[in-house]
């Protein structure tokens, strides 16, 4: 048998293995190629791994370190239907964080991280049931209209709790949702500013074309009043005549 009749099995080994992806696995993770499944649970990960197999099903993140959710961070899964980011030190979400995540993702978890803030052009247009609970939570207006509008699961809602509010101390400790079914609206105090910062914008616009306006006609006055100055000082043709025929009566 020659050197490359004995290549031809492990070249197609390695082309097998490649085709289940196993080299593409995260380090530190385990990766389950007939159900989809990457567990990279309690792998002291800092960071969210790069090289996550385009097939994945199920990723389970949770239990590390991770601090951050950057831009793209989950494109090119098109079969995501489970991710689980809980338990690690998440402070905040690039805009574009969840963008690429696949419609048909069924379960996003980021309960019991270092959140305080987010908004819903954070988590973009999922649907999928989402975990918010647990996470040291700044209640204000942008919080407010994330979670009436994302999918929450109903069990964990009472969880997501203001550790700090924008209308002041005396909302510490209380559930959102609690707050919000008593009439608290943090987009109130929000929707007025805007709207008194608007009202001031109009005036100034209006006092700056009424001031031109003035302007304006003040100038055309003084114009019309250099002219009529003008006119009044030209000689008069009455005045002339009359000059002329004394003129001639005297000659005569």
């Amino acid at each position: 048998m020659t050197s490359r009749q004995r290549a031809l099995p492990l070249l197609l080994l390695l082309l097998t293995l490649c085709g289940q992806g196993s080299l593409l696995c995260p380090a530190g993770c385990h990766c389950a190629w007939d159900s989809g499944t990457v567990s990279c649970t309690n792998a002291g990960l800092q960071e969210i791994p790069a090289s996550i197999p385009r097939d994945t099903v199920t990723l389970h993140l949770d239990g590390n370190q991770i601090s951050t959710v950057r831009d793209g961070a989950f494109k090119n899964l098109p079969r995501l239907r489970e991710l689980d980011l809980s338990r690690n030190r998440i402070e905040s979400l690039s805009p574009g964080a969840f963008r690429h995540l696949s419609p048909e993702l069924k379960l996003l978890d980021l309960s019991d991280n270092q959140l305080q803030l987010a908004s819903k052009e954070d988590l973009g247009p999922t649907r999928a049931k989402t975990r918010l609970h647990h996470n040291p939570w700044h209640c204000s207006c942008a919080l407010q209209e994330l979670i009436e509008t994302v999918n929450l699961e109903p069990e964990t809602v009472s969880g997501i709790v203001c550790e700090s509010s924008a209308q002041g101390p005396q909302h510490s400790g209380q559930p959102l949702v609690k707050l919000l079914d008593e009439g608290v609206n943090f987009c109130s105090l929000q929707r007025k500013t805007t709207d008194v910062a608007m009202l001031v914008t109009m005036l100034g616009w209006f006092s700056m074309v009424i001031a031109y306006v003035v302007y304006y006609v003040r100038q055309n006055q003084a114009e019309a009043r250099r002219h009529l100055e003008y006119l009044k000082s030209l000689p008069s043709p009455l005045k002339e005549a009359s000059v002329e025929a004394d003129t001639l009566s005297t000659g005569l």
